[in-house]
């Protein structure tokens, strides 16, 4: 792998790097606006979910924006509203129009989440394709560590305003940056454009690569796609291709649904109601956000040897174990401050297992699992499924903590990981080491079971110069 695939990987994962600020500086943010504007805890939900009503729209309507101009191009446009949406949520002279403003943000955020990926994973070669998609959620951990730290370093000293704005400066370096890198050669090939294909190739594999054996591999792929014409959204009803869409969509909705977001987004809240001071609160958040980073950057460097089914049934029994343990804390009253270090080390414990599993295969199995004809749609279909389980989980966290109380909502949330432990020990199979093309051709041989894929080698020798 070359030095210029990494640059690639980590000046796209700026896009993450703003994913994880924008949503991540409400946490510290939402204290202020609330005691701004006096705000209910209903209209707490509508500012901090208002993201992700647009992040739910981003993501599903950029696939068929990426697939007809582009990768590249379409990152570039995404870099543009990152800009206009922090500068516009800064700006906003009440609660209503920070919503919208937020709203136009959440665009940015759920374009970037279905197409960054993608687009890494059609430059990358199969053997580490893994940890540079990874490299995206390592950035979105960056971005939430990022906030978290502003937001409690800089409480009572910065207004929320200007805590919001400076997540256009790193949309402004994406802007200027995705200029100088290549377009998927995917795409060109898929577009007729072999020969930029080929150039684009070179400029990320070493020299001496077999280039024309990929990229007539991938050609081989396109012409496959276009003869049983599986392509778009229509392409994704296909049998064949259902059980991507199930295994995809179903690990992108349990990455929401454990409950990781409304920790991130809620913590200080949260804790605030059971007895916490807020500079308490707003530490402890940035211990969680510590862990994130962390987490996901050991899953980076683990991911593409442990592999993704496994890492994630690893890791989710102690996440399921982590919040019944906070529940009970909760449900017992024990949230005196004797008790705060149990509490504390549940959430941590939780960030800990949550982070370093699942988190890091939510977007990498979305870039990876699509055939080359529906892949635009695919990962539109997985990143509306992420911001829609996101927009249901934080649009109702706190009504489900004011009708269950604290325990009753961690309990529900510790059933979630249970069944997303169920979940993927049932439909996802081990993709470690295999290229995009053998992804494809298990799915048109119905092979597309954890049971098929463990029968079969975890890589193949080919597997390390073909993408």
């Amino acid at each position: 792998m070359t030095g210029f695939m990494w640059l690639v990987a980590v000046t796209a994962a700026i896009g993450g790097f703003l994913y994880g600020y924008d949503t991540g500086i409400i946490s510290g943010a939402l204290l202020s606006i609330s005691a701004e504007y006096q705000l209910s805890h209903a209209m707490q939900e509508v500012v901090a979910a208002a993201i992700l009503l647009g992040a739910t729209i981003g993501g599903l309507c950029t696939g068929a924006v990426s697939e007809r101009f582009g990768r590249r191009r379409t990152i570039i446009a995404i870099a543009a509203v990152f800009t206009l949406g922090a500068t516009a949520a800064s700006l906003a002279p009440d609660p209503k129009l920070l919503a919208l403003a937020r709203v136009v943000l959440g665009l940015a955020i759920g374009a970037s989440s279905q197409s960054i990926p993608a687009y890494v994973a059609e430059l990358a070669p199969a053997a580490q394709r893994g940890r540079l998609v990874v490299a995206f959620s390592v950035a979105i951990g960056l971005g939430i560590l990022s906030a978290s730290l502003v937001g409690y370093g800089l409480h009572g000293v910065l207004s929320w305003r200007i805590m919001i704005a400076v997540g256009a400066v790193p949309a402004a370096v994406l802007f200027c940056a995705m200029f100088a890198l290549p377009e998927s050669p995917r795409w060109l090939v898929a577009h007729e454009r072999r020969d930029e294909a080929r150039r684009a190739l070179a400029r990320v594999r070493p020299e001496g690569a077999d280039l024309d054996a990929e990229i007539a591999a991938v050609a081989e792929a396109v012409s496959r796609s276009a003869e049983a014409r599986t392509r778009g959204w229509r392409g994704l009803t296909r049998s064949w291709v259902r059980p991507a869409l199930i295994a995809g969509c179903g690990t992108a909705a349990f990455t929401q649904l454990v409950g990781i977001e409304m920790m991130i987004y809620y913590t200080p809240t949260l804790l605030k109601g059971v007895g916490f001071g807020e500079s308490g609160a707003l530490l402890t958040n940035v211990g969680i956000a510590a862990i994130y980073l962390v987490m996901t950057g050991l899953g980076l460097a683990i991911v593409d040897r442990v592999g993704r089914r496994r890492l994630s049934l690893l890791t989710l029994p102690g996440a399921a174990l982590s919040l019944a343990a906070l529940g009970g804390l909760f449900a017992l009253g024990r949230t005196g401050p004797d008790d705060a270090p149990f509490i504390i080390g549940c959430l941590f414990l939780f960030m800990v297992f949550q982070a370093g599993g699942l988190q890091v295969i939510g977007w990498l199995t979305g870039a990876e699992i699509y055939p080359l004809g529906v892949r635009a749609a695919g990962t539109s279909a997985q990143a509306a499924t992420v911001w829609g389980s996101n927009l249901l989980l934080t649009g109702t966290a706190l009504s489900l903590i004011h009708a269950l109380g604290a325990g009753g909502a961690m309990l529900v949330y510790a059933g979630l990981n249970a069944l997303a432990f169920l979940f993927v020990l049932s439909f996802l199979p081990e993709l470690k080491g295999r290229t995009l093309e053998e992804v494809e051709a298990a799915l048109r041989e119905k092979r597309f079971t954890p049971r098929h894929f463990a029968a079969e080698p975890a890589a193949r020798p080919e597997a390390a110069t073909a993408t």
